[in-house]
């Protein structure tokens, strides 16, 4: 009897923990406006951008979007899935590939306020081209310090949820979790090589929450909690 008792403990204590899945919002977002004195930003508009505009001169946009994993995910938690929700804006509607590279570097948000992607002049704490945090630190290169080989990309076109989603943006998170003091989010790029190419998405400050970045995180809890 006690045996048996023994063999039903063991073999439901070994069972996996069933998946649980997340969504998560962006805790910052913004856009780095090509300007090599970095007096341009968009730290708090309802819109970031990546690509190029028509711009004869500084016409590169890049995001930066972050998300707090550690915050949101139990101790010692192992990353099933993970995929980045984003929203197209009405405008640009041709296809553009656009490509997820981890960042190397802290940067903050910043109260600039652009509706569209011309920016603002920068101000205390953006993220500007040249400064991690306006006016004070800077980026090692300008246009933000990330990994080159993307961790996915995907072909955007026309309007709506475009979802990224791939082994290694699922291992980015997978790191954030275990390692939070590594994340710094990711820089969205998009096709840098033509003008007239940037797209534009729906940033954490845009009036519908529907519409806002998401992070969506499929995971299982340790089946040993970390101290045991």
């Amino acid at each position: 009897m006690r045996y048996a008792l023994w063999v039903a403990v063991l073999m439901t204590t070994a069972l996996p923990l069933p998946a649980e899945t997340i969504r998560i919002e962006a805790d910052r977002d913004a856009t780095l406006i090509e300007d090599r004195e970095g007096e341009l930003a968009n730290g708090s508009g309802p819109f970031f951008f990546a690509g190029r505009t028509s711009q004869a001169e500084g016409s590169i946009r890049r995001a930066l979007l972050r998300f707090d994993v550690a915050g949101s995910l139990p101790e010692g938690a192992v990353i099933e899935k993970a995929a980045l929700i984003l929203f197209a804006a009405p405008g640009n509607t041709a296809p553009r590939l656009l490509s997820l590279h981890r960042v190397l570097s802290d940067w903050s948000e910043g109260p600039s306020f652009a509706s569209g992607g011309g920016g603002a002049p920068s101000l205390e704490g953006d993220a500007t081209w040249i400064h991690t945090s306006f006016d004070t630190d800077q980026w090692r290169r300008p246009g933000a310090d990330f990994i080159e080989p993307p961790s996915a990309s995907l072909e955007v076109a026309g309007t709506g949820a475009f979802t990224w989603e791939t082994p290694r943006l699922r291992a980015d998170v997978q790191l954030w979790a275990a390692a939070p003091r590594r994340n710094f989010g990711w820089a969205l790029l998009g096709d840098e090589t033509m003008p007239q190419s940037s797209k534009s998405f729906a940033s954490r400050e845009h009036g519908s929450a529907d519409l806002r970045p998401v992070l969506e995180i499929t995971f299982r809890e340790p089946a040993h909690p970390p101290g045991e």
